[in-house]
């Protein structure tokens, strides 16, 4: 006991907010002034019960007493209690006056309460036409009455005093209180805004408390919240929550921030202090190129794409793609992103080179390693099926290398190819593309009989002594670029037919500017026409006549030939 009590003595002014709640001091009869030679008891209470032990008085801030919860005085004086679960109370001024007429205000008032203010006569009776002021003037409504009512009281330097005559045997006299300071206690401290960082970085969040604590003696008062940067209300506005997360603060975030505290009632509002908080970028760093297709080899005609990303960095970054040689950018984007696409349409040839990218955050740029492109032209391996109803075949894997060449590169190509596939391609599946090819032309040349027929830049004279007895087997000789643009074509050809001969009919025709000239001129104009025809055979159930008529059949077949001139062949075939 004797150690508790040391303490509280030595430490009588000191307020421990933080560890207990104030004590509350009380007022019985509930007035702060009142006549000289009456009394007034004080009783000290805990936050919501009445102290328990031995309680320290003060009076005046000096260590007065300590008895029990409740005293008596009848002294003036600033009056504070302190008990062994509370710190210590705030002060109450209880005057004891020996004026006349006196003004009391009820006690306790805290912000935002309406006060009772009583104009009182020692001798009351004698008292009347009682008139209250407010710091010299005179209150609305306030004649003749023997207490008033002010609304939301708050914590001013307002005075206050009342007037009043009074008889003494037949002459009346006005009278004149001392002025009144309302002793307005706190309802709440102003609020102080609380920071989870005052540097946070980019992009991260951010928590803002408004700190503030209700007095233990109105625990039903309800607060709502709000909370601004500079002139801008941050939020929904007024919440009943006194905290505020911030998804993600961004620079532009920077500024003074503050918070508001105020009663639902909205008769008491206190502001904090402003705070600066300042949001930190973080730089770029590692900056690098990805090129799609992967590796950064292309076909001419194809898509680029250009992703540039970062490693880190907040905030708005600017991407820029750059190709070596090249003064002017590529594309430009700024995004608040650690990636970024530029898409390259239709890829030339012109395009291949050493492409990189770069970003930057307002630290200044940083460069991507660079990354060399190659655009080719449609070289790669190439193969093909074909299928004549009896089963698919592929073939082998043709690797082709395109170079640039002067005229028409799309026509050569597709000719190379299609020579190229043709030459690797079995019997049946060469059949299957030309039957397809067939039906993909109806012109070119048809003979009466159905024959098919193409058509050749390179003349060559048929033989004038006999009859033609060409293979078809046999490889045709001609120019490689005319046998690459040829397109065969096949038709009326009997497949019931297990025996079938075939003769070849070549056919050369000349403008009217060449008709004179050798066959073996290559001219612009000529064109030639292949002919393949069917020839009369033996019938096998004939076997009478078999031997009767092979000398027919030998001269039939010759019949079927006919030795033409070049210079005629343009008129005749």
């Amino acid at each position: 006991m004797l150690l508790w009590l040391l303490l509280l003595i030595l430490t009588p002014g000191r307020e421990q907010s933080g560890v207990a709640p104030k004590a509350v001091l009380l007022l019985k009869p509930p007035w702060s002034t009142t006549f000289k030679g009456e009394k007034v008891t004080l009783i000290c209470r805990e936050s919501h019960s009445l102290a328990q032990g031995n309680t320290l008085w003060y009076r005046d801030k000096n260590l007065w007493r300590a008895k029990h919860n409740e005293i008596q005085i009848t002294e003036s004086g600033n009056y504070q209690c302190k008990t062994q679960g509370s710190s210590l109370s705030d002060a109450v001024h209880v005057e004891f006056s020996s004026d006349w007429l006196i003004l009391q205000a009820s006690h306790p008032v805290f912000e935002g309460d309406d006060v009772t203010l009583r104009c009182q006569g020692k001798n009351d009776k004698n008292a009347y036409n009682k008139v209250y002021y407010k710091d010299g003037k005179q209150l609305p409504s306030s004649y003749n009455l023997d207490s008033i009512k002010l609304n939301s009281v708050s914590r001013d330097n307002s005075k206050y005093h009342c007037t009043a005559y009074r008889m003494l045997l037949t002459v009346r006299y006005k009278q004149t209180s001392k002025y009144l300071n309302i002793q307005v206690q706190e309802l709440f401290p102003h609020p102080v805004l609380r920071a989870s960082s005052s540097t946070p970085i980019e992009g991260s969040t951010m928590t803002l408390t408004c700190e503030t604590q209700l007095s233990p003696q109105k625990p039903n008062v309800q607060l709502q919240f709000s909370f601004f940067r500079d002139s801008q209300t941050l939020g929904s506005g007024w919440s009943r929550s006194p905290k505020l997360q911030i998804p993600a603060m961004w620079t532009e975030d920077s500024g003074s921030y503050w918070c508001e505290a105020e009663t639902v009632s909205h008769s008491v509002k206190k502001r904090s202090l402003r705070s600066q908080i300042h949001v930190q970028r973080v730089p770029v760093s590692n900056v690098n190129l990805e090129i799609q297709p992967t590796g950064g080899q292309l076909i001419e005609g194809e898509n680029m794409v250009l992703i540039c990303s970062v490693a880190q960095g907040s905030g708005n970054v600017t991407f820029s793609w750059h190709r070596e040689g090249t003064v002017r950018s590529l594309g430009r984007k700024t995004q608040r992103s650690l990636l970024a696409e530029l898409q390259v349409l239709t890829v030339k040839e012109r395009d291949a080179g050493r492409y990189y990218c770069a970003a930057d955050n307002v630290h200044g740029p940083i460069l991507s390693t660079r990354i060399r492109v190659t655009v080719r032209k449609h070289s790669g391996n190439y193969s093909c099926d074909a299928d004549n109803g009896l089963g698919a075949q592929r073939s082998h894997r043709v690797s082709l290398s395109v170079t640039g060449t002067s005229g028409n590169r799309t026509g050569l190509t597709a000719a190379a190819v299609t020579g190229l596939l043709l030459s690797i391609l079995g019997p049946a599946a060469a059949a299957a593309l030309l039957h397809h090819a067939r039906t993909r032309r109806k012109t070119g040349g048809l003979s009466a009989t159905g024959t098919s027929s193409y058509s050749s830049s390179e003349c060559q004279e048929p033989a004038l002594s006999k009859p033609s007895r060409i293979d078809p087997q046999e490889p045709i000789h001609a120019d490689p670029l005319a046998l690459m643009e040829l397109e065969p074509m096949y038709s009326n050809v009997n497949p019931g037919d297990s025996n079938p001969v075939y003769s070849q009919i070549w056919s050369i025709r000349h403008t009217k500017e060449n008709s004179a000239n050798c066959p073996r001129m290559h001219q612009k104009d000529e064109e030639l026409t292949v002919f393949y025809s069917e020839l009369k055979k033996i019938h096998l159930d004939d076997s009478a006549g078999q031997a009767s008529n092979r000398g027919r059949v030998h001269e039939d077949d010759e019949e079927n030939y006919e030795n033409v001139l070049c210079v005629s062949l343009a008129s005749d075939h």
